[in-house]
């Protein structure tokens, strides 16, 4: 139990990474904020981690929401008290070529992937340092723990995703930025680009019209069979990764063990180191 009696909200926890994510946290001893835009999948979440025995609430709504940021880290401290763990993981992408991506795509990407991390860090930022302040005057050490989630496709870019490469890059100044700032409030930034994970926006499909509602908006999603075969072939472990292998990298930024470690990215991507 090296998470015992921290505190974590984990954005887009319903579902696929987030999900793994959240139940991750919470088998190590976290209290978790789950959160998803809809109530079934968040409810399912915070369910499961009850059953174990952990402790859970919900905090439904859109990241991109301007009053989100404030609701998300005030149900932290109204519920648990506290605020230990930040993981930054919402997000989905909705590609086009460049001279195809109208406004609406672009800003949807920067709103998820970059705007509403950084509403979330600056609505956290005082009460992490009121916790460090108390830290410091009781002579207690205590490091706290942000987790932000790029991609391969930030760091490398990826055609078709010009909106989503732009975001996943800039989530990767900003971790950067925050380890310098917050290294003072004994908490450190870190930054996990993931590869191609399995979930349910990249589940194999032959029906080319596969569509999935977020955030108000039908968007396409899964990966025609021969797309995938070929996608594998590229990944020099040969397979996609699975929601647990992804939270896992998370996780590793969440323990004891990486409280010297802040500033860095780290890619889980089975292997693969570009696009």
């Amino acid at each position: 139990m090296k998470l015992e009696g921290r505190v974590a909200l984990v954005s887009g926890s319903g579902r696929g990474i987030g999900r793994a994510i959240a139940l991750k946290l919470a088998s190590e001893g976290a209290r978790v904020v789950v959160n998803d835009l809809d109530a079934d999948p968040a409810m399912e979440v915070v369910e499961a981690i009850r059953a174990a025995g952990g402790e859970a609430v919900a905090c439904l709504g859109s990241v991109a929401a301007t009053d989100f940021a404030e609701r998300f880290v005030g149900t932290a401290v109204e519920t648990f008290k506290g605020l230990d763990i930040v993981v930054n993981n919402a997000g989905y992408t909705w590609d086009n070529v460049i001279q195809k991506m109208t406004d609406e795509q672009w800003y949807a990407m920067l709103d998820v992937h970059l705007t509403a991390p950084f509403r979330i860090l600056r609505a956290a930022q005082p009460v992490i340092r009121a916790q460090a302040k108390a830290d410091a005057d009781a002579g207690r050490r205590v490091v706290r723990k942000v987790v932000n989630i790029s991609s391969v496709a930030g760091l490398f870019g990826n055609a078709g995703q010009t909106n989503y490469s732009t975001a996943k890059a800039g989530i990767v100044g900003m971790t950067m930025t925050l380890a310098k700032e917050w290294g003072r409030l004994a908490t450190t930034v870190n930054c996990v680009a993931y590869g191609f994970i399995k979930t349910r926006l990249t589940e194999v499909t032959a029906d080319a019209a596969a569509t999935a509602s977020i955030d108000g908006r039908d968007i396409k999603v899964g990966v025609n069979p021969d797309l995938m075969a070929m996608i594998e072939k590229t990944i020099p472990l040969g397979r996609g990764g699975t929601p647990d292998e992804a939270a896992g990298a998370v996780y590793m930024f969440c323990i004891p063990e990486s409280d010297y470690v802040s500033g860095q990215t780290l890619i889980c991507s089975g292997g693969l180191t570009g696009i």
